[in-house]
């Protein structure tokens, strides 16, 4: 029989594309690690009932430690989705020392394009407004996504509009990772994005390879080489643009990996697979001045 870690990665690959609530058994079968516990569930920011967050920190930790934040952003191609299932990954990067928060948000089909940028705004303000309270710096907030939570993370970053629209000042967000995202992806190559995005009159404004500006904050954009879902252009494409713009920008492709790989390897139990926890670990501790474990 196939060994146990290979069975269970062939079984999150459909379960992540499409987004399932079977994750939820993924989260059970991989297992958080020690080093970390969920301290909130169902925080809301908002009125509605997608607006609400969780949020994990590291074991041991006490209110007034002011640990480094980073706000995870998931992806279901901006249709599907559920903050409790991606428990592995805010487990993950809370043991590594971050306090970390994973927001719901609105979806195609309630909503379009903005709207999902719009909740993740509102829940930046809420963890700007809060995060003290649960051991966070809010002087020291990253932003993660994974595949339409990439492109999440990456537009709230570059288009100022929408977290002034929150009331927030966009130099909240001190550095960004991007997992497998698409930035630039006009004409709609699927029928996920033509629902999202085909009602705006401006495509390129919905396209953050668009709005790469010099002062943008540093950006790691993360891909697996085979992925087919993203193509990895994607990255180097907009680590490119914002090189070009005078921003700080990297990019990390990793060979054998596709779309979920990378994301299902930040959980203990297929962290074999590859470097990218560390990776995004280095990068986040790097840019939000965290102590070295």
């Amino acid at each position: 029989m196939p060994p146990r870690r290979l069975v269970l990665s062939m079984l999150a690959l459909p379960l992540l594309q499409a987004s399932c609530s079977p994750l939820a058994m993924f989260n059970a079968v991989a297992g958080g690690d020690p080093g970390a516990r969920r301290t909130a569930s169902g925080i809301a920011f908002g009125p509605h009932p997608r607006q609400q967050l969780d949020i994990y920190r590291p074991s041991g930790a006490l209110d007034g430690d002011g640990a480094p934040v980073v706000v995870f952003i998931y992806g279901g191609s901006w249709n599907a989705g559920s903050r409790q299932d991606y428990g592995f990954v805010g487990s993950a990067l809370a043991a590594r020392g971050f306090v970390t928060v994973i927001a719901d948000y609105r979806l195609v089909p309630e909503v379009r394009f903005p709207a999902f940028l719009d909740d993740g705004a509102l829940a930046l303000a809420w963890v700007r407004d809060n995060i003290a309270s649960h051991g966070g710096d809010p002087a020291r907030i990253g932003l993660a996504g994974h595949s339409a939570g990439a492109y999440n993370a990456v537009m709230l970053a570059l288009q100022p509009r929408y977290l002034r629209g929150a009331g927030v000042d966009p130099r909240l967000v001190k550095a960004v990772v991007g997992i497998s995202g698409p930035y630039d992806f006009h004409p709609w190559r699927s029928a996920d994005a033509e629902a999202a995005f085909g009602a705006w009159p401006d495509p390129k404004a919905t396209q953050p390879i668009n709005f790469a500006r010099r002062d943008a904050p540093p950006m790691l954009l993360m891909c697996g080489a085979d992925d087919k879902t993203v193509r990895p252009t994607n990255a180097t494409a907009m680590a490119a643009r914002l090189e070009a713009a005078g921003a700080v920008a990297g990019t990390r492709i990793y060979p054998g990996l596709g779309h979920v790989d990378i994301l299902t390897g930040m959980s203990r139990l297929l962290r074999q697979r590859g470097t990218a926890l560390d990776d995004m670990d280095a990068f986040f501790r790097a840019r939000l001045g965290a102590k070295t474990r």
